[in-house]
């Protein structure tokens, strides 16, 4: 992604939300807010992050762990954890994110060798541009530093724009449609190179009861790394509310085309936390 990418991305959202109608609290069901709001509101666990943002004033923590097995390598497992984000509520409906580096753990059986280390640091920025009665367009911009180690980091500073469109039914149904562009470097050991994305992304979700969602997601990327085609990954799992600021979540990933991720399957198992 050249370097203009975000900023235009980001100017097509505002002008929409010129245009778009605003919301208005009295007349409105809010998906991000109520007994089930914290599961409107979290990121995690699907890939695609969510339309609402965090009140305000307010705090989200968001961590889990996955493990996953390495696509035609027998006993081979790919580990990361803790996943972590955190962000923060501004006036004005936005938010600021900041996601640390992961640790992961690459290992293949048989083979006298494996590899740990740690990922890129990633912020960012959100901010909700429009509410309807049933619909909410969201604008991301998140930076990428070069940071992490040789074997699992960033060589050079990348970026994404990212925009968010999510319909409620203001029942049991929801659909999200996130629509990227990033643009990323390669880890050192890697390479380096840098290399430009678009990346869409489809999440559905059921709320079962105000305490219990299952939800499914397919998600793509145009390249899934450097001199590398589209690759398109699935998943889906479970959310379940103990009370109305703490979330639990498990969830089974696969690898549906390409080698998105880096990963034939993964469990994966989280929290979220709002303060």
């Amino acid at each position: 992604m050249k370097r203009h990418c975000g900023a235009i991305l980001l100017g097509l959202a505002a002008v929409a939300s010129a245009r778009l109608p605003s919301a208005h609290a009295g007349n409105l069901i809010n998906p991000c807010a109520g007994p089930s709001g914290l599961l409107g509101l979290l990121d995690r666990p699907t890939i695609a992050d969510s339309s609402c943002v965090v009140p305000d004033g307010k705090e989200v923590l968001e961590a889990g762990i996955t493990a996953g097995n390495l696509p035609g390598v027998p006993g081979g497992v790919v580990d990361t954890l803790p996943n972590l984000e955190l962000r923060f509520g501004l006036p004005d409906q936005s938010e600021f994110v900041w996601l640390p580096p992961n640790y992961q753990y690459l290992s293949v059986n048989g083979v006298p060798q494996t590899l740990s280390g740690f990922g890129v640091t990633t912020i960012g920025l959100k901010h909700v541009l429009s509410t309807t009665q049933h619909w909410q367009w969201t604008a991301e911009a998140l930076a990428t530093l070069p940071s992490g180690d040789a074997e699992f980091g960033s060589n050079g500073v990348g970026g994404a724009a990212n925009a968010i469109v999510s319909y409620s039914s203001n029942g049991p149904l929801g659909v999200s449609f996130q629509m990227g562009v990033s643009s990323q470097t390669e880890p050192t050991l890697a390479g380096g190179q840098r290399y430009t994305s678009f990346n869409p992304d489809l999440v559905v979700t059921w709320l079962w009861n105000s305490r219990l969602q299952f939800y499914g997601e397919i998600y793509g990327q145009s390249s899934s790394g450097y001199d590398q085609g589209w690759g398109t990954d699935a998943d889906g799992g479970i959310q379940y509310l103990i009370n109305r600021n703490f979330e639990v979540d498990l969830e089974e990933g696969v690898s549906v085309q390409g080698n998105l991720g880096g990963f034939s399957n993964y469990t994966g198992a989280g929290l979220g936390v709002l303060f």
